[in-house]
């Protein structure tokens, strides 16, 4: 393991001292705008409320099924 990890220093040994860039042209991201990049976000709006509609509307139209088999009951 250490033969691979000198390797790895080797290889960039080049660059590994250079100072971190610091752009002149934007500036830096705020902690709170970088943490938001990568925070959960819900990639399809409104998914959520489509299954639930769909649930109820399946459990509705079981329950009228079942109350039609059951009691003769019919709306």
């Amino acid at each position: 393991m250490k033969s691979e990890e000198f390797a790895t220093a080797q290889k960039y040994a080049d660059i590994i001292d250079l100072p971190h860039h610091v752009s002149k042209r934007h500036p830096q991201m705020s902690m709170w705008n970088r943490a938001a990049q990568f925070a959960p976000f819900s990639a399809l709006t409104g998914y959520e409320d489509a299954i639930k509609d769909t649930a109820q509307e399946n459990e509705s139209s079981y329950e009228t099924k079942n109350n039609e088999e059951q009691y003769g009951i019919y709306e």
